[in-house]
Parts: structure tokens; C-alpha cells; sequence
């Protein structure tokens, strides 16, 4: 079975590498894990950033920037994680003022032009990471995220589909996955268990994993990214190594 590189969100061992960056990214490179992407800089320099990585062994394929840290200054943002070496850049989230039905969302629709424009000059791939209040449908009828797909070619906009939040927004994570076949590059793999909502490690909650690798290789992804927002049961360096332990066993 082929299988694909394996990254971990660093959103997910935050106050570890907030704490020790190089101790932490040596810790989760040991683990099996194949890349990282990013969620901040940790108070170093891009150059810093790339310089760690590079030695640790581990490939800074995407980062999580927020749209107004593009808007602060798009070259400069850009550059920064040039500079570093990623592939992709994800907008990874939408607060409550910027989401659809406000006047900041059509805003934010005109800039993402010039951000992917930019990105693309600079060799980096624009996607859009999902959350589940993107499941909302607008006036036509259409949830807000396959709205935002339409709007934008392939060329301009890709995915990062988020499939805890696909799951939990009522939709089947191997479907969509399927859906955007092709323009799904970067894969958030994430598990959770309901009532109540709580995160765990991937192979430890509701989602069908084995499946969802499946379509992901079908719909010519290069990268799984293992994502887990919270930790309740253990420390997050325990449910990274759960993580790829499990994903392991599956040959992964």
C-alpha cells in the first residue's frame, strides 16, 4: 500500500515547543514523524526556524498563518515562511467579526487574490484550513466552505480539509475528501469523541482512519498532518506518540 509523509501541527505540542523548540522538534522527530507545520515562530528568526528543522531532520511543509498577519504586510509574511522553506501556507481560522454575512468576510474574499498571488510568486501554495462554522449554508444554499472552493480555481485557493471538523459539522470525512480530490494536498488527520466533544489521539476516537487513509491516497494528497487541539487524559507529547504509533500499525 503506498502511504504518505506524516507531519504533526505544532499547534499541537505548543507549550512544549514554547518551551524548548529544538528539544522538542529532536523528541517528535525520534517518534516517526516526517515533517511539521507550523503555528508561529517561537520567538526565532525564519532563518533560525529553517536552520533547526533542517538539521533535526524534519521538513517545514506548511505553515498556519492568520489572514491578519498577512494583512500587516503580505510580501513580508510571505517571504518569512519562504525563508523557511514551505511549500504551503494554510489561513487556518475565521474570528466570529470576518466570518460569512459580515462585511469583513466580503473584505477578506477580495484580499485572498493578492495573498495567493503573492504566495505563488514565492513558490508557496495558498490553502484554507476548515473549522465547522464553515458548514453554514449562505443564501443560496451552499455551505460557506464549498462556496469559498467555487469562488476561487484551484490554481488560486486549495484545501486543507480538517476532518474532525468535517465529522462534527455532520458531513463524512472519506466524501469530502473524495469531493476535493486532486486539490487536497495537505490533510488534517484528527479524532474525537462526542458527548461530550473531547479530543484524542488519531486511532483513539469515532473517526473510520483506515478509511480515510484510503481516499486520501486516492485523491493524490502529499501530506497527512496529525492535529490534536487539546489534552485531557494525557501530556502532548504522550498523544503525538499514540498518534503515530498508531498510524504505524497501519503502515503509516
Amino acid at each position: 500500500m503506498k502511504k504518505l509523509p506524516v507531519a504533526i501541527q505544532v499547534y499541537s505540542i505548543r507549550e512544549n515547543a514554547e518551551k524548548d523548540f529544538v528539544g522538542t522538534m529532536k523528541e517528535i522527530k525520534s517518534m516517526g514523524y516526517d515533517g511539521v507545520e507550523l503555528a508561529g515562530l517561537y520567538g526565532m528568526s525564519p532563518e533560525e526556524i529553517r536552520d533547526h528543522l533542517k538539521e533535526v531532520g524534519l521538513t517545514p511543509i506548511s505553515a498556519h498563518v492568520s489572514y491578519q498577519e498577512f494583512m500587516e504586510n503580505i510580501n513580508d509574511t510571505v517571504k518569512r515562511y519562504a525563508t523557511i522553506g514551505c511549500k504551503y501556507v494554510a489561513i487556518p481560522y475565521l474570528t466570529d467579526d470576518y466570518r460569512y454575512g459580515t462585511e469583513n468576510y466580503n473584505t477578506f474574499l477580495k484580499d485572498l487574490p493578492q495573498i495567493a498571488e503573492e504566495c505563488n510568486k514565492a513558490g508557496i501554495v495558498l490553502l484554507y484550513h476548515n473549522h465547522d462554522f464553515e458548514f453554514a449554508k449562505n443564501s443560496d444554499g451552499v455551505y460557506v466552505l464549498d462556496a469559498l472552493y467555487e469562488q476561487f480555481s484551484a490554481d488560486l485557493l486549495k484545501t486543507e480539509l480538517d476532518l474532525c471538523w468535517v465529522k462534527v459539522a455532520g458531513e463524512e470525512p472519506t466524501a469530502y475528501v473524495r469531493k476535493y480530490a486532486g486539490r487536497c494536498p495537505v490533510v488534517h488527520i484528527k479524532d474525537f469523541v462526542p458527548s461530550p466533544f473531547d479530543f484524542r489521539p488519531v486511532g483513539y476516537g469515532i473517526q473510520d482512519v483506515p478509511a480515510i487513509l484510503n481516499e486520501v491516497i486516492e485523491a493524490e494528497s502529499e501530506w497527512i498532518v496529525v492535529e490534536q487541539d487539546g489534552h485531557s487524559e494525557r501530556t502532548a507529547m504522550e498523544d503525538a506518540k499514540l498518534s503515530r504509533e498508531y498510524l504505524k500499525q497501519l503502515g503509516w
